[in-house]
């Protein structure tokens, strides 16, 4: 399907269903979005959710996926902050959001992870997955591995390293990984409260509205128009991350955490129509969530074996 009808069915998705949907206090929600997941993050507790479980492409928040495997390789010492990764052809070519990497340009896997973290970057998220997997298919596999151990449903594969669709990446799509990445909202919101729970040290990389790369690189700025530092409309109180998406298929998504009086929410949007459209979205979830009464002892919960 062509980019322009892609955009036209998303659209017409979302028209469809932007629908006036309950919390767990009973408070109707309106907002422009396919699927949606508001939790608590210390104990998994679902205080909102729209079609959770539908499998969704999305877009870059998949990127959290590339990262826990990079934190976990330094954690295990199969690989170090310092290492240098050197830029393939396919990562400096491949298309989308990137810091302009060039055919054979290192950074240390520390600048790269903060490129993916910070700016989204698919050139740097492509020369991690490389260095740390030998190929991009190999690495997609651990990523795939890290989905079951962690609790990730069936509804959740990974096709390769960035979130882009396999007609973005054109004649550089993973050989061994035929199908598309799809995520759960629920999936998305599990992997990032596992993400932060087990490496509290991402947030450190994505509460920075900007990031001084070395040479000429320079500053990389934010995607996440939410955190206070960007100084940006959307600004929210307590904002610290997390991943922000877009595709012509997955439309406008976003991974959103906030924190206050020492409450973690975490927030899950896919299939948004509009950068706004997915703040907006973010900005109601996170708002609810800070008023409602005690959600903590909800049944519905995400976290299981994975925890």
């Amino acid at each position: 399907m062509k980019r322009t009808g892609r955009r036209l069915l998303l659209f017409a998705l979302i028209a469809a269903g932007l629908w006036l949907w309950k919390g767990s206090g009973g408070e109707e929600l309106k907002f422009d979005a396919r699927s949606a997941v508001l939790i608590h993050a210390d104990t998994g507790s679902i205080v909102y959710e729209r079609n959770g479980d539908e499998s969704l492409p999305p877009a870059s928040m998949s990127k959290m996926m590339t990262e826990l495997i990079v934190y976990e390789e330094v954690k295990a010492g199969r690989a170090s902050w310092n290492d240098q990764v050197r830029t393939s052809r396919y990562a400096s070519e491949v298309t989308g959001a990137q810091i302009g990497l060039k055919f054979g340009e290192r950074l240390t896997l520390k600048e790269m992870l903060a490129a993916v973290a910070i700016e989204s970057a698919n050139d740097a998220a492509v020369a991690v997955a490389e260095h740390i997997g030998g190929t991009e298919d190999e690495f997609v596999a651990k990523m795939n591995r890290k989905a079951a151990e962690i609790g990730l449903s069936e509804g959740t594969a990974f096709a390769n390293a960035s979130g882009l669709t396999r007609a973005d990446l054109g004649s550089y799509a993973p050989k061994q990984h035929k199908g598309e990445t799809v995520m759960t909202a629920k999936d998305t919101a599990r992997l990032a409260a596992y993400l932060i729970r087990h490496h509290p040290e991402v947030l450190e990389l994505t509460r920075k509205a900007d990031y001084e790369l070395p040479g000429r690189f320079g500053l990389i700025r934010t995607t996440n128009r939410m955190l206070p530092a960007a100084g940006d409309t959307f600004a929210y109180e307590g904002s610290d991350g997390l991943k922000t998406g877009f595709t012509d298929l997955a439309g406008y998504c976003f991974t959103g955490t906030a924190v206050r009086d020492g409450q973690r929410l975490i927030s899950v949007v896919m299939g948004t129509g509009s950068q706004e459209g997915r703040f907006n979205a973010t900005r109601k979830l996170l708002d609810y969530g800070f008023k409602s009464v005690d959600n903590s002892s909800r049944k519905d919960n995400l976290f299981g074996a994975g925890r």
